[in-house]
């Protein structure tokens, strides 16, 4: 311990020239964390040199939702309680200075923060997997709310620098576009297995331009144009998912995605020229490359371009290594959502990428006519078709596996999305339904649970292996375990009410349900029908002033896409709910709404463990999988939601009883498309017009942006691109207004309300992403657990 603290003295003194007495919290922090790295670089280089003799998993992707990195680290090295001591002897507090750092702003939604449960559980259950992306200088962006109004300002999460990363300008590769080169610099992040030895590796690329500095402009006095290669090389990794609503933007997302990809691939090709020669008949037996989404699937064609250009295999053994190397996962059932690309762009910045695809396309049709295809779906299953280049077909034909997330999701891919492909390939198509990391969302985030489980199951191991929690089924008519269990969530719940009340400023009543919904704002996930219902609730209680409910808190948290018009009205219209709400005096405090600002990993790890009801009420058929829904149950919390993505599984785990199910099946939205008419519900229901109409009433201002008058005329007319009430909001109205009925009355009884709280906590061993990673390193992969 003493050497630990040693060290962190040291570096305060070298890079700060602060004593522990005089250096701030954020230098303390970093000099504790660059401490741990120090210690586990050793330790990296073993596990890295291992992998190098076997086969290696390698994950694309343009997202990794990391959270914080210190208290995580030290759960997985054991060294928690070690440095807490550490710190006390010293009057500090480890909780404090965690509380320093900055989430790493690498991501958005659940495509990354999927990607970092991934690499967590690759690394505990000793699997090689290694991530490659980009290192955002910006991220997203940091979400500020300003009079109900979503507004972005720049996330400078590196603005102290990151303690966890490793920059290796000597492993830097030059990335060619048809506008000029860039050079893409790798940032390596140890990826710390729980209680093992294994460590893996996150490599980030940042651009960089080859020449950053013009001296001769400079000395010109043309200061603007000394910079100009630098400034456009750098916005390349700038900033995660740029406005792309004009063309510049998608130019500059296309550049994104070649520039991570083909440094990525000229990074794997190197190393395994290094370890294995020029054998690369061989290359899919030591390589495997998953493609997360569709952003990276420009990487087959880009393997191939390697491997004829530079290393001089034809185009049909290139293919056949491509062919055995890639896998891809679908995140998206929504047709819309399936990244296509105006073949000019490639044309003008990957000439000879483009070349790759055109003649990927020609084979693909050749391959159809002679099986005797039908001339309309042979040109509706074209990679290159009207002019776009479709890259979730390019995927689907380039890889050797193709998965969904959760099991209605791989279903409706197989049968209604993708069934085309499905008929060619069936062999190709699998389920891997997502999961999540228990060590950053139970053990790292709900500590107090945690301890509670180890205790109740008398097995210090259980975190190794979630499905064990199936044990504490035994308790569920034990008075005793269902109180302590109460206790904990209201715990939380304090913990909870203290953080919001520091942070937005609002007090809450811990005696309340907590009510919560925090995922990304988007339409389908139907933030706007949680709205609907709290206006019901409202004018119920106004209709009756006396009306007697349980307190009930709605928390909300979603960040809008910059571009999203209509999902940043949604983000006003609750705001405009919250403030009506709020301070009516006949609400008297029943019901209150809040809408926390800037969401992200390290305020989801305070929202989870707290809440009451876990809100997962998309449209049925359209949400992939889902992991918020997964974070809940763990945290002993029951579902409201829809048949949709993994909440199937989720109620198949820990029954229909124990959580509150509402709303049209997939399969009967399906059925009722060509006929579905909201005009008439509206009409027909006047507590739902009166509802809808507040949108367009006078009740709430939308300060003359037209954004409310847009949204109530998408649900009654539609739109250009969608039927009117294109995710079935006033169909699905009642049966959620029930739902939260039977919510109300399910939650007077406390012993039965916990019995739903224990069984959705006994049976979440299913959806921790350790299962889903053994799954796609068995039987996608084909590698084997290393135990370094």
């Amino acid at each position: 311990m003493n050497t630990y603290l040693e060290d962190i003295k040291f570096i305060l003194k070298s890079e700060y020239s602060k004593t522990l007495e005089t250096a701030t919290k954020q230098e303390i922090y970093q000099a504790l964390s660059k401490t741990l790295m120090v210690s586990l670089t050793d330790q990296w280089e073993v596990s890295t040199k291992a992998y190098a003799k076997g086969k290696q998993a390698f994950y694309l992707s343009a997202e990794f939702l990391m959270g914080r990195a210190l208290g995580n680290n030290l759960l997985n090295l054991g060294q928690t309680e070690t440095f807490s001591t550490l710190l006390e002897s010293v009057n500090l507090n480890l909780n404090e200075i965690e509380e320093i750092e900055e989430d790493a702003g690498l991501g958005n939604g659940g495509l990354g923060r999927l990607a970092a449960c991934f690499l967590d559980s690759a690394a505990s259950t000793r699997i090689p997997l290694h991530g490659y992306g980009i290192r955002y200088d910006y991220g997203i962006f940091k979400q500020l709310i300003e009079n109900g109004f979503q507004k972005e300002e720049a996330d400078e999460w590196l603005k102290y620098g990151d303690p966890w990363s490793i920059r290796r300008f000597d492993e830097s590769v030059i990335v060619h576009f048809g506008d000029g080169d860039v050079r893409a610099v790798p940032y390596d992040t140890p990826i710390i297995g729980y209680e093992v030895k294994n460590i893996n590796t996150l490599r980030l690329w940042k651009a960089e331009a080859l020449v950053p500095f013009d001296f001769e402009k400079f000395n010109d006095q043309e200061y603007d144009l000394a910079v100009k290669s630098k400034n456009r090389a750098e916005d390349i990794s700038r900033v995660l998912y740029p406005n792309d609503s004009e063309d510049q933007g998608k130019i500059l997302r296309l550049k994104q995605q070649y520039f991570f990809v083909s440094a990525s691939i000229q990074d794997m090709v190197k190393q395994f020229k290094q370890t294995h020669g020029d054998d690369f008949e061989h290359f899919s037996d030591y390589v495997a490359i998953q493609l997360n989404d569709t952003h990276p699937v420009v990487a087959i064609p880009e393997l191939m371009r390697i491997l004829i250009d530079e290393e001089h295999l034809t185009f049909k053994k290139a293919w056949q290594i491509a062919n055995k190397t890639f896998s891809y996962t679908n995140h998206t059932i929504l047709m819309e959502a399936l990244e296509k690309w105006w073949e000019g762009f490639y044309k003008e910045l990957l000439p000879r990428i483009y070349e790759i695809i055109v003649k990927i396309d020609k084979q693909f049709v050749a391959e159809l006519k002679a099986l005797n295809y039908d001339p309309n779906v042979i040109q509706k299953m074209r990679i290159i078709s009207d002019h776009m280049i479709h890259m979730a077909y390019l995927a689907i034909y380039g890889s050797k596996a193709i998965n969904g997330v959760a099991e209605l999701h791989t279903e409706i891919l197989k049968h209604q999305e993708l069934k085309d492909w499905y008929a060619l390939f069936p062999n190709k198509f699998q389920n891997k339904t997502n999961g999540i990391t228990q060590r950053r969302w139970l053990a790292l985030c709900n500590p107090e649970l945690t301890a509670f489980i180890t205790e109740l199951l008398d097995n210090p191991d259980w975190l190794k292996d979630l499905e064990s929690l199936k044990g504490l089924a035994k308790f569920e008519n034990d008075d005793a375990v269902l109180n302590r269990l109460m206790d904990i969530k209201h715990t939380k719940k304090l913990q909870l009410v203290e953080y919001i009340k520091e942070v937005e400023g609002i007090e809450l009543n811990p005696d309340a349900i907590f009510d919560i919904q925090i995922k990304r704002l988007h339409e389908y996930k139907r933030q706007l029908l949680n709205a609907f219902q709290i206006l019901n609730l409202y004018f119920d209680i106004k209709e009756n002033p006396e009306n007697e409910i349980v307190p009930r808190t709605f928390i909300f948290g979603a960040k809008a896409a910059p571009g999203y018009q209509r999902a940043k009205g949604i983000i006003k219209f609750i705001n405009e709910i919250a403030e009506l709400v709020n301070n009516d005096a006949d609400v008297n405090g029943r019901i209150k709404v809040v809408f926390v600002t800037n969401y992200r990993v390290s305020y989801g790890e305070k929202l989870f463990p707290a809440a009451d009801l876990s809100e997962q009420i998309s449209t049925a058929g359209k949400e992939a999988s889902g992991t918020g829904n997964m974070k809940f149950m763990l945290n002993a919390t029951p579902t409201i939601g829809t048949l949709d993505g993994a909440n199937v599984e989720i109620v198949q785990e820990a029954g229909m009883e124990n959580n509150f199910i509402f709303g049209a099946k997939s399969e009967e939205i399906e059925a009722m498309k060509a006929d579905y008419d909201p005009v008439e519900i509206y009409m027909s229901h006047p507590r739902l017009k009166k509802i809808v109409d507040t949108l367009v009433d006078g009740t709430f201002n939308d300060e003359g942006t037209g954004w409310f008058k847009e949204l109530h005329h998408s649900l009654l007319m539609g739109a250009s691109w969608h039927q009117p009430d294109n995710y079935f909001i006033l169909h699905d109205f009642d049966a959620y207004v029930e739902a939260q009925k039977a919510v109300n009355e399910a939650y007077k009884n406390k012993k039965e309300w916990a019995k739903k709280c224990l069984a959705n906590l006994a049976n979440a061993g299913k959806f921790s992403s350790d299962r889903t990673i053994l799954e796609y390193a068995k039987d996608i992969w084909n590698i084997v657990q290393i135990d370094v």
